[in-house]
């Protein structure tokens, strides 16, 4: 985990990659579109493959709700009904180059009064993270100012170092500038922020 210079990190052993709610839901075309969501897609593809050469561990996590969820319109909540447990929207992007034989999968949200915008919440993720050693989380998907945001805040909340991968997320925007303002609160919390170009080969 030694910086090769002020703006370039290398990966090493104790270094895992979360890649947040990466669904068709969230795709555009999805029930619930996150604008140019499906831009994140090719650049984790670059950071899976750069993940999977050292063989280090990849975790994926996916909103998973039963029908009748809290936050769904329909019993009250803010969003469209969306990633219903089982349905096409809920299944990964098909692009998205997830290793079949050892990708660690995390579900959340997967109670009707359970909200878990992080991956964190209700979930066994840090206890997987820690079984492995894992120590630093490179993370990006979707959204950054849900998911995102919640998943980078508890992992830092729980100890662990946190890379912000900002050219892998992309934004709700319910406010407009709500992503670049999450984008800064989890700077301002501690998370580093990297773009590919700032990863060693």
């Amino acid at each position: 985990m030694c910086p090769l210079g002020p703006q370039t990190l290398t990966l090493s052993l104790g270094d895992a990659l979360v890649v947040v709610d990466v669904q068709n839901d969230f795709l555009p075309g999805g029930s619930l579109t996150v604008s140019r969501g499906d831009e994140v897609v090719p650049v984790l593809n670059r950071y899976l493959a750069a993940f999977m050469r050292r063989g280090l561990p990849i975790f994926a996590t996916r909103d998973w709700h039963p029908p009748n969820h809290y936050s769904f319109q329909p019993y009250g909540g803010p969003w469209p009904p969306h990633c219903v447990a089982g349905s096409e929207g809920a299944a990964f992007a098909p692009a998205l180059a997830l290793p079949a034989s050892s990708i660690l999968i995390t579900l959340k949200g997967t109670l009707p009064e359970q909200n878990a915008y992080s991956a964190f919440d209700g979930t066994d993720l840090d206890a997987r993270l820690r079984a492995l050693g894992v120590r630093r989380l490179f993370i990006g998907g979707l959204a950054t100012d849900y998911c995102v945001l919640c998943t980078v805040e508890d992992g830092l909340k729980v100890g662990y170092a946190v890379v912000l991968l900002q050219d892998a997320i992309r934004a709700v925007n319910v406010r407009p500038g709500d992503g670049e303002r999450a984008e800064a609160e989890m700077i301002r919390r501690g998370a580093i922020p990297i773009r590919l170009e700032m990863l060693a080969a």
